[in-house]
């Protein structure tokens, strides 16, 4: 019997809801199994990050190359690199590897606002990391910081989302969540196709948003290693993350910005759902 194997490479988040154990949930409910390189372990909880302590390089590339020489991978997920050098291991430890799909979620602030890759980094990660994705995932704030200029209305992402394409080379599935329209359109722009695709759904009012880019990359990547088309595994990635806010928006979970229901498929632990 085969296994999808789909290997998460991004930070440790203590409450839960996002980084490393949002992916492995992802990944799990949506049918892959997840193996995982953590690099680096934040203190943290619905309220926001109080602390990042960075892994060593070699700690993180150590654990990359012993997943993909052993168990390998189907999909690479990656997340929250907080450095320059950091990047530059890991765009090295996969340029040793033959995984194809690879989904890069620029992650650089959290739902609280709290910075988490360091501003040098940011150029490294489009000149070293971006290159090396089959599939980005932006928000709007992270588009805005990767394309250099700000983003107002909806009508702009698709522009925008060739933009970050570096020229058809990259797919890109941007993020529409921080805009205000009463229905959220993501933008999927298929660079293998040239395709467009506008992929709309009606906005919940919730502060369960922790974690909902972790978890939408993560499903991405967990479709794609089960042989999903790109444009399969964007409408499947979007409507396992609208189901995932719609079960968990009445949760009530800490005090702040609380987490996704990634079993939305499940009981899910909640009542009345």
């Amino acid at each position: 019997m085969k296994i999808h194997k789909v290997l998460t490479i991004a930070g440790s988040d203590s409450g839960g809801g996002a980084g490393i154990q949002a992916d492995i949930k992802a990944i799990s409910a949506t049918g892959s199994y997840a193996a995982s390189a953590v690099t680096a372990v934040t203190v943290q909880n619905t309220l926001g990050v109080h602390g990042v302590f960075p892994v060593p390089v070699d700690v993180i590339t150590g654990q990359i190359d012993a997943v993909l020489s052993d168990i390998g991978a189907d999909a690479v997920k990656i997340g929250m690199l907080h450095s320059s050098e950091v990047v530059v291991a890991v765009a090295e430890a996969l340029q040793r590897s033959s995984v194809r799909n690879v989904v890069l979620d620029p992650v650089m602030v959290s739902t609280s606002g709290h910075r988490l890759i360091e501003e040098s980094a940011v150029h490294t990660l489009k000149e070293s990391l971006v290159p090396l994705a089959r599939v980005i995932t932006p928000n709007i704030p992270e588009a805005e910081i990767l394309v250099g200029h700000p983003i107002i209305r909806q009508d702009d992402l698709p522009e925008v989302a060739r933009e970050l394409s570096l020229g058809g080379r990259v797919s890109v599935f941007l993020k529409a969540g921080h805009l205000t329209d009463d229905v959220l359109t993501d933008i999927f722009y298929n660079a293998e196709t040239d395709e467009t695709l506008a992929l709309s759904s009606e906005r919940l009012h919730t502060r369960n948003t922790h974690g909902t880019g972790c978890t939408l990359s993560s499903a991405f990547a967990s479709f794609l290693a089960q042989g999903c088309t790109l444009n399969e595994a964007a409408y499947k990635a979007k409507n396992y993350i609208f189901e995932a806010i719609r079960r968990g928006a009445n949760l009530e979970f800490g005090s702040g910005h609380g987490p996704v229901c990634h079993f939305s498929n499940m009981v899910c632990g909640l009542e009345g759902q």
